[in-house]
C-alpha cells in the first residue's frame, strides 16, 4: 500500500484516542500493512485479530524484517528499541484513523454514500454509480461485483475492502477526479471497524432478513451492526430509509444524519406505486410521476425509489433523475435475463438468503402468463450461516414446478451435508418434484433439458460470480457461461 507522501507517525495518531506510546513518534511512515510479509522499513505494521489468525503472532515477523513502527492491543514480550509500539484498545478501529490520516482523509473530499441492508445493496450502490455517471460526474463504485472507477474496473474480494485498502481506493479516485463514490456498507465492514474515520454525505438502508449469523452469532447481533452505521453518521448527512421493512425505524433512532424515507405501502418523502410489472420492462409512478423502467420486479422497484430519493437529497433535479433512471439496466447477476432460440427464458441471479429467493420467485410468479413451468436451481454456500439451507429449499418449492437443490460454494465443508440440511427443508409432497444434483454444471444441464418452450429458468445463489470455491481453491465456475452454452446445445439438438 504506497502512498506519494511519507506522513509523520505523530500525524497519523491525531485521531485516536487511549494510546500508549513506546519509542518515538517523529518517525516517518511510508506505508500501513497488515501482511507481516510485505513488511519493509518505513512500514507500520498493524496486528489485527482476525476471524482466521491473530496479527499479534507475528509482530516479532514484523520487527526483523524492518517495521517502523508497530499497532497492537497487546505488547509483545520482547521490546525491541529501535521499533515504536502504539497500545490501543482496538487495533481495528485504530486502524482506519490512521488509514484515513495516512491517505490525506479522503472521505472529506469526496460525496460519500453508503448503502447497507441485507439485500439490494449492489444494485442501489450500481445504480447511483451508472445514474451520476449520466448526470455529467465522475464516479467511483466500491461493491460485491467490482470496485470501479470511471469505466476501469478494479476486482472485488470483499463486499467492503479493509480500511487500509479502503482509503488508499477513496485517494485513487480523488486523484483521478471522482467526485462521488457509492459503496455498498456490510455488516461486517461496521463490525470490524472497516468504515470507522469515514465521512459519509448519506447512508440508506433497503431490509433487513436473517444472513451472516455465521459471523454475528444472533440476528440482533446482526441488526446491530446495520444500525451502527447510521449512528456513525453526522448530523450534515442524510439517512433514507425503507420504512416498509419494520426495522426501518430502528436503524435510525440514534443518527444525527437528517432521516428522509421512502416506501412503497406508506407515506413516505419517496413514495413510489407500481403500476405495471412484465418481462420486458416495469411501468411506475414515483411522487405522482409516471415513469417506465427497464428493470423488473417489486426489489428493484424498492431500489430505483432509494436512488431516485438519493439523487434529490443530493441536489439533482427530480425530472432529469427520472429520465436517466429509466435508461439504467440491473447489475450483472441480478436477475440477469438469457432466452434460447425456442423461448425459454433463463434467470441468473445472486439471490443467497431465504428473502431475497423469495423476492425473485415471487416476480417470476407475477410475471407468468399462463402455464409455463417454473424450473429452480439453487444450492447454499458452505461454512455460512446454516439456519437458512432448509428455508432456501422450502421457498424454493413453495413457488416453483420443478426444483433442483445443488452445490454453490461449499468452500470446507462436505456439498453433500449441506445439500441434506436444505432437504430438511423439503415438504413430502414436494418430493416429488424435487431433486438433488451436487454438480452445480449437471444440474444447471438437466434444468435446460427438461424446459419447455415459454418455460422460465431460474439458477439462483451465484449471479455475477465466475467461480465456485472448493477445499479452499476457487475454480472457474460461470452460470450465465454454463447456461448459455446449455441453451446453445439445445438448439443444436
Amino acid at each position: 500500500m504506497e502512498n506519494d507522501q511519507e506522513k509523520s507517525l505523530h500525524s497519523l495518531l491525531h485521531d485516536v484516542s487511549g494510546v500508549t506510546i513506546t519509542g518515538p513518534t517523529d518517525v516517518s511512515i511510508h506505508s500501513l500493512i497488515l501482511d507481516s510479509r510485505k513488511v519493509l522499513p518505513g512500514t507500520l505494521f498493524v496486528a489485527l485479530r482476525g476471524t482466521q489468525t491473530d496479527g499479534h503472532q507475528y509482530i516479532e515477523t514484523a520487527v526483523n524484517s524492518g517495521a517502523t513502527a508497530i499497532l497492537c492491543e497487546e505488547l509483545p514480550a520482547i521490546i525491541n528499541p529501535d521499533v515504536t509500539y502504539i497500545k490501543v484498545l482496538d487495533s481495528a478501529e485504530a486502524m482506519g484513523l490512521m488509514a484515513s490520516a495516512f491517505y490525506g482523509y479522503p472521505s472529506k473530499k469526496l460525496t460519500l454514500i453508503g448503502v447497507t441492508g441485507t439485500n439490494g445493496k449492489t444494485s442501489v450502490a450500481t445504480f447511483l454509480f451508472q445514474l451520476f455517471r449520466r448526470l455529467g460526474y465522475r464516479c467511483g463504485l466500491l461493491s460485491t461485483v467490482q470496485n470501479q472507477v470511471e469505466d476501469e474496473v478494479i476486482p472485488s474480494t470483499h463486499t467492503t475492502p479493509d480500511s487500509i485498502a479502503l482509503n488508499q481506493l477513496l485517494a485513487v479516485m480523488l486523484k483521478k477526479g471522482c467526485s462521488h463514490v457509492f459503496m455498498e456498507v456490510s455488516s461486517h465492514a461496521v463490525a470490524q471497524h472497516r468504515i470507522t474515520g469515514l465521512k459519509f454525505a448519506g447512508g440508506i438502508f433497503t431490509n433487513i432478513t436473517h444472513d451472516h449469523l455465521d459471523f454475528h452469532k444472533t440476528f440482533d447481533n446482526y441488526i446491530k451492526a446495520k444500525k451502527g452505521f447510521f449512528d456513525q453518521l453526522p448530523k450534515t448527512a442524510f439517512a433514507l430509509v425503507n420504512v416498509d421493512d419494520r426495522r426501518g425505524a430502528v436503524m435510525v433512532q440514534n443518527t444525527k444524519a437528517k432521516i428522509e424515507t421512502y416506501s412503497l405501502q406508506t407515506l413516505a418523502t419517496f413514495k413510489g406505486k407500481i403500476i405495471s410489472d412484465t418481462l420486458s420492462g416495469m411501468q411506475m409512478e414515483i411522487n405522482l410521476q409516471e415513469v417506465w423502467f427497464r428493470v423488473i420486479g417489486r426489489f428493484n422497484a424498492y431500489n430505483l425509489l432509494s436512488v431516485y430519493g438519493a439523487a434529490v437529497l443530493l441536489g439533482e433535479n427530480p425530472e432529469i433523475v427520472l429520465t436517466e433512471l429509466s435508461n439504467l439496466k440491473s447489475p450483472p447477476g441480478r436477475f440477469e435475463q438469457f432466452h434460447s432460440a425456442d423461448n425459454i427464458v433463463g434467470i441468473v441471479d445472486y439471490a443467497h438468503t431465504p428473502d431475497a429467493l423469495e423476492n425473485v420467485l415471487e416476480t417470476i410468479t407475477h410475471l407468468r402468463n399462463g402455464n409455463e413451468k417454473v424450473i429452480t436451481v439453487v444450492g447454499c454456500g458452505g461454512n455460512r450461516d446454516a439456519e437458512k439451507r432448509p428455508k432456501m429449499a422450502a421457498i424454493a418449492c413453495k413457488y416453483s414446478n420443478r426444483v433442483i437443490l445443488t452445490s454453490d460454494n461449499p468452500r470446507n465443508e462436505d456439498p453433500m451435508d449441506i445439500l441434506d440440511q436444505m432437504r430438511k427443508g423439503v415438504p413430502p409432497l414436494d418430493y416429488k418434484k424435487t431433486s438433488v444434483i451436487e454438480d452445480r454444471r449437471e444440474a444447471i444441464l438437466k434444468a435446460c433439458e427438461e424446459a419447455n418452450p415459454e418455460d422460465i429458468i431460474l439458477i439462483a445463489g451465484k449471479g455475477h460470480e465466475n467461480y465456485q470455491e472448493i477445499k479452499g481453491v476457487k475454480h472457474h465456475f460461470d452460470d450465465k457461461e454454463i447456461l448459455i452454452q446449455a441453451f446453445i446445445s439445445k438448439e443444436q439438438n
